[in-house]
Order: C-alpha cells, then structure tokens, then sequence
C-alpha cells in the first residue's frame, strides 16, 4: 500500500517572528539592566528639561512660572529673525562650525591610519599615550595657554612672528586669524583622542588581509588604500551622520573665553549670544527661542544626512 503521507502536502516553513519588546528584554535582560543607569540620567537630564520649551512661545514671569506667562506663539522667533545680529550669527556660526567638521574630522582618521602603521608596540604606545593627553586640558587652561603663547609681546609664537618679519601680529585679536586659532587649537586638543574608535576600528581587520597583501607585494600606501580605509568607512559615515547633529553648535565655553573686543565681530555665535541674551539681560524667552531655532536646525541637518547615508550606502543610525 501506498502510504497517505505522499498524498498529503508537505510541511510549509514556520514564518520567523519578530521578536516583541518582551521578548527583546528577556533575551537581553543583562545588558538592559547595564544600560539602564544611562538610561535613567539621559531621561532625568535630557528629556525632562523638555517642559521648558514652551518657555520660547510665552512671555517668561517669575511669579507666575513656565506655564504662567501670555502666550506669544512664534513672536520671539520673528524677533531673532528680524535682528540685525542674525546674518552676522549664522556667518560666524555656519563658518566655525564648516571649518571644524572639514578640518578636525579627517584628522583623527589620518592620525589613526599613521598610528597603525607602527609596527613597535612600545613607540606605539608612547605615540598614543602622547597625542590623548592634550584631550585632558580644561577648556580654561587651553585658552590660557593660547594667550600666553599667541601674545604679541611676551607669547613665544609672537616672538618668532616678530623675528621672521611679520610683526606684532595678535592671533586672538584680529578677525582674519580667530577662526584658523580655533579650529587649529581643536585639532590639536582632541585628534588624538577622537582617533580612538578608528584605532578600534582597525583592530578589528583580519590579519591575514595584511599577509595576502604583503604576498602581493603591495605598498604601504596601497595597503592603506584597499584593507585600512573600507574597513573605516562604516565607522566613517556613522560618525559624520553624528558630528552633523552639532553643525550649529560651536561649543559655549571655548568661544566665549577667546572673546575679545577685538574679535567679537567673528566670534560672536548663537551659544555666546543666548547666553548674553538669556543669563546677562535676562530675557529668557527670547533665548529660549534662539537656542530653541539652534536644536530644530540641528537635528534637521541629521536627520537628511542621515537619509542620504542610508539611501547611499545603507549604513544610518536608525
């Protein structure tokens, strides 16, 4: 007899389903629970500060509170729009920040290609060692350091300007060399300590890619070119998705304390300028709706750059 399992159709594959939330927190229990601290700071100090945001569409009173002052919709932000010192604001903010994203971002990439070169593990560690420390300098000493050495009368750098003939040249103070200062400064400040996930990033390349093109006979610089940089490039495209977040935040601190009255008309962006708004004239909803402006242009900045990223080469962060 013919058996009736042949008349009968054969089994059809279980559909894989997706894993629940559930699910996901059972499987991962150990490293939610790790992450879980963070979690609870970035909520504490990230998204409950939210609230305050309604503060840049009402008129701020300390008696009554954020939610007490009369409604005044988007009238702060035509105010900033129609300041004198918004052109000037975007200028100095668009041109800090395009110069520190084209100039600081490939130099921890190259620095850590150069790093990966060394083959003697003690010098390699010297060299790492080196270039992290200046990452530790506080944003005060740093600016203490560039006054001392930048000075046109007693700075070490003016000193060898005068000698070679360009004369007492005042770095900080004039407009033309504010930005090169800043931007150069940040390099130095951070290259090396940004190069550390890109170290990592090289770590991770298989050995034997470096022996097959040893066997080839291939170069440095085309072992560089075809095994070290494809591996970055995820890492690459993340990152730059990431410093796009921040193309119109310069950073508060570092700005403010190399201000001068001389350089002002350059350095001058909007973190200094809600501050002086906000905290020294006190007018915080109109602060509030600067900075407010400030974040909506950042995160439309990383959302399309993090479009093209996925459209491009299928690597994004969401």
């Amino acid at each position: 007899m013919i058996s009736k399992n042949l008349y009968e159709h054969p089994a059809q594959p279980r559909a894989h389903k997706k894993p629940t939330v559930l699910n996901t927190f059972k499987r991962d229990h150990q490293l939610w629970i790790m992450i879980f601290p963070a979690i609870v700071v970035i909520f504490i100090f990230n998204y409950i500060p939210m609230y305050g945001i309604q503060l840049a569409f009402r008129d701020y009173d300390f008696s009554k509170g954020l939610t007490g002052g009369a409604w005044r919709g988007l009238f702060y932000f035509r105010q900033f729009f129609d300041s004198y010192m918004f052109a000037d604001l975007m200028k100095n903010t668009v041109a800090i920040s395009l110069a520190t994203v084209i100039l600081s971002f490939p130099a921890p990439i190259i620095l850590a290609l150069l790093i990966n070169q060394v083959r003697w593990k003690r010098a390699k560690k010297t060299l790492q060692t080196t270039v992290y420390l200046p990452h530790f300098i506080s944003i005060v000493v740093m600016v203490g350091l560039l006054n001392v050495l930048l000075s046109p009368n007693s700075g070490v750098i003016g000193h060898i300007l005068s000698s070679v003939g360009l004369g007492d040249v005042n770095l900080l103070g004039s407009t033309g060399t504010f930005v090169p200062v800043y931007v150069l400064s940040e390099i130095w400040q951070h290259c090396g300590w940004n190069s550390i996930i890109y170290l990592a990033a090289l770590s991770t390349v298989d050995p034997q890619l470096y022996d097959s093109s040893k066997i080839d006979g291939a170069s440095r610089w085309q072992t560089i070119k075809h095994v070290d940089i494809p591996a970055l490039i995820p890492t690459i495209i993340i990152l730059f998705v990431l410093s796009m977040g921040n193309v119109l935040s310069t950073g508060f601190e570092k700005v403010f304390l190399m201000q001068n009255a001389l350089n002002l008309p350059v350095s001058e962006v909007i973190a200094t300028y809600v501050y002086k708004i906000g905290i020294i004239s006190n007018q915080f909803s109109y602060s509030a709706a600067i900075g407010l402006f400030n974040t909506v242009i950042n995160f439309v900045f990383l959302y399309a750059m993090n479009m093209i990223a996925r459209k491009s080469s299928d690597i994004s962060l969401w």
